[in-house]
């Protein structure tokens, strides 16, 4: 936790958190930029896996999609630590958040098998008169993984740590949690 502390001490990023335009800006920009990129894996996946754009090659879709994905995934990434490094003492304990990274590790991994035998070699695939069980691992694999990791990042926002067994009185005063009340609704809407 210390280097943690270290790290969201830095000036830069203490003033981007307590920032009230420029963090919800970033926030949203990262957001977005997750859907976008979100979006042109799935289109590619799905060509990949041939159950969409079957009028465009394979080709076609990965060539077109990846200057944007390049730029959308260094976005994202960029906004993405930028994000995490300021409030680093939030996310150090969150097992979410490193599942989170876990997953991200994984995808590069992907990256490192598929890119030279699926993605760098379109043509072939293009040439193949039905699409090759490699393309379709490569895809499936990729929906799984972006999937997982997309839910894992929005899952980070609800994670609580362990409170101490023994609250003091201010504790147990103060107004209850995201996950407390989206609790709360649940069961009241289950007993209906």
């Amino acid at each position: 936790m210390s280097i943690a502390h270290s790290i969201q001490s830095i000036g830069f990023l203490t003033d981007f958190r307590e920032s009230s335009l420029v963090y919800p800006a970033v926030l949203s920009m990262h957001l977005t930029c997750i859907a976008l990129f979100g979006g042109m894996i799935l289109i590619t996946d799905l060509r990949l896996l041939g159950l969409t754009f079957k009028s465009l090659s394979i080709t076609e879709v990965v060539t077109s999609l990846r200057p944007w994905k390049r730029l959308g995934g260094a976005i994202m990434i960029t906004m993405g630590l930028l994000l995490a490094t300021s409030e680093a003492e939030k996310y150090a304990p969150n097992p979410i958040f490193w599942t989170k990274m876990m997953i991200l590790g994984l995808i590069g991994i992907h990256a490192l098998i598929f890119r030279p035998i699926v993605y760098n070699r379109t043509a072939e695939l293009d040439r193949s008169p039905v699409i090759p069980t490699k393309a379709k691992a490569a895809a499936i694999l990729s929906l799984v993984l972006w999937t997982g990791m997309f839910t894992m990042g929005r899952l980070i926002a609800y994670w609580e740590p362990k409170q101490p067994a023994q609250q003091t009185s201010i504790q147990q005063h103060q107004p209850e949690s995201r996950l407390s009340l989206a609790r709360t609704w649940f069961k009241a809407s289950a007993s209906r």
